[in-house]
């Protein structure tokens, strides 16, 4: 199906919205005082950044992040930002960043936490360099991209030619709504990176209870695909399975800068693992600058958390979850140079959702996702956080309600949406609001449960 009905039934589905009056966005909710940003990074501790941090924090490799937008100035990516390129063709350049979700994947691989007084969020390679290429991704209520995977194709280029040695893409699509002939392109731009030594990283997608649709470029051969996982290595459910995953790495509670009014965010999603992989790898070259691409990616593969059923990997976690400090401690052999350590002749998936997902009854409504992130905030006193524009200042009852109504009214009408992980944030120690107690209903999507652990449960996934 082409991009035309997808416009079409993006239209559909705006107009509902508009004249149902419903306003899908944050609303006001208690809030508590927490600890400091860094604190809340459990990451950081699960997979012993500090110790990693001494052996390497990334410095010399650039990581090119595609993706929406940058908010160049934040105080954690200051200085972290290498002079990137617009590719989207919307107006404001690469430092626009209206939705933050570029920010917040910058700031997961490199944020340096200089920012809420020296207690900001860190980056898991706070030595690396991005170069951050902007693309056109679309947003609920508007028209998906027409160009999505021609962008990501011409950014591609650009990162391979500006000496890009990882490349981030925390974006997708789904395959039905791709035009077969962009997927084609596209994986020509892709094997040419890869031929010449680039990583590509690409989130597999969200979407796992609701069809398990494939995404591209995720689902591409010469991509590294990423699920997400939580602190306890458990594979979330929302984490998209199928042939194209390769690894798992930390996709839930996760802290980052972003463009809130409190400048720190709080999200979940295969958005932010795609981030946490394209770091470790970083950190790994940036300790073996002689190795290529396929060692660095074989080290990754070969000292990944497995499965405990004795699998080498399975459609749900790949090769496992990913553990840069056991990668670069104990790396044992990179193997050949030239030989690609992924499976060779395994075609992308098809179009069609997995038949291992429980895809959506015929006829049943396949709700807009909404994963707008969660302003939020550290060591402030227990008050109401301030209502953003969108937000509602009452009860959040009388919203969530609307939201929910809104949705099932319009969901008929929306079949394929351009898939976005966001990252949910915390501001400065007094002059913000508090971390909210829990997400608020009608803004993010309260986390989804989790599947089994994928490992067992006395062993830390990602650093033992």
């Amino acid at each position: 199906m082409g991009r035309t009905n997808a416009r079409a039934r993006w239209r559909a589905a705006a107009a509902a919205l508009l004249a149902a009056g419903i306003v899908v966005g944050p609303v006001a909710a208690p809030a508590v005082a927490e600890d400091t940003i860094r604190q809340q990074q459990w990451h950081l501790e699960a997979m012993h950044a500090p110790e990693m941090w001494k052996v390497t924090k990334g410095r010399g490799i650039t990581v090119a992040v595609i993706d929406s937008g940058f908010k160049l100035d934040h105080p954690d990516l200051e200085g972290q930002f290498l002079p990137g390129q617009d590719f989207s063709g919307s107006p404001g350049g690469v430092g626009s960043a209206a939705d933050g979700h570029g920010t917040g994947m910058s700031s997961l691989i490199a944020g340096t936490g200089k920012g809420n007084g020296g207690t900001g969020a860190l980056g898991l390679a706070p030595g690396v360099k991005v170069l951050p290429l902007k693309i056109n991704t679309g947003k609920v209520g508007s028209i998906v991209s027409t160009d999505f995977l021609g962008q990501i194709g011409q950014a591609i280029s650009y990162a391979v030619d500006q000496g890009a040695k990882v490349i981030n893409i925390s974006q997708g699509i789904d395959a039905v709504t791709a035009y077969p002939a962009d997927v084609t392109k596209l994986n020509g731009i892709i094997a040419a990176a890869r031929d010449k030594g680039v990583l590509v990283f690409a989130s597999v997608g969200n979407e796992a209870e609701k069809g398990n649709p494939v995404e591209y470029p995720g689902a591409l051969p010469g991509v590294v695909g990423v699920g997400a996982s939580d602190r306890n290595g458990t594979v979330t459910a929302e984490s998209e399975r199928g042939p194209q995953v390769v690894f798992v790495a930390p996709g839930m509670d996760m802290i980052a800068a972003c463009t809130s009014p409190t400048g720190y965010c709080k999200s979940h999603g295969t958005s932010d693992s795609t981030a946490m992989v394209s770091a470790s790898a970083a950190l790994v070259w940036a300790a073996h600058p002689d190795w290529t691409g396929n060692q660095v990616l074989r080290v990754l593969i070969n000292t990944a958390g497995k499965a405990n059923d004795g699998s080498g990997r399975n459609d749900l976690i790949g090769f496992g979850a990913v553990r840069p400090r056991i990668a670069l401690t104990d790396p044992g052999d990179p193997g050949p140079a030239n030989v690609s350590p992924l499976p060779v002749g395994t075609p992308a998936p098809s179009g069609a959702p997995s038949p291992s997902a429980t895809a959506p009854a015929a006829g049943s409504a396949v709700p807009i996702p909404v994963e707008t992130p969660t302003d939020v905030a550290a060591g402030a006193p227990s008050v109401q956080p301030k209502a953003e524009a969108s937000s509602g200042s009452g009860s959040a009852l009388p919203i969530v309600a609307g939201v929910v109504a809104g949705l099932v009214l319009v969901a008929g009408v929306v079949f394929a949406v351009v898939r976005r992980r966001k990252s949910a944030a915390q501001p400065d120690v007094a002059q913000v609001p508090p971390l909210p107690s829990q997400q608020p209903m009608g803004a993010v999507p309260p986390a989804p449960p989790s599947y089994q652990p994928p490992v067992p449960p006395e062993d830390n996934p990602y650093a033992r």
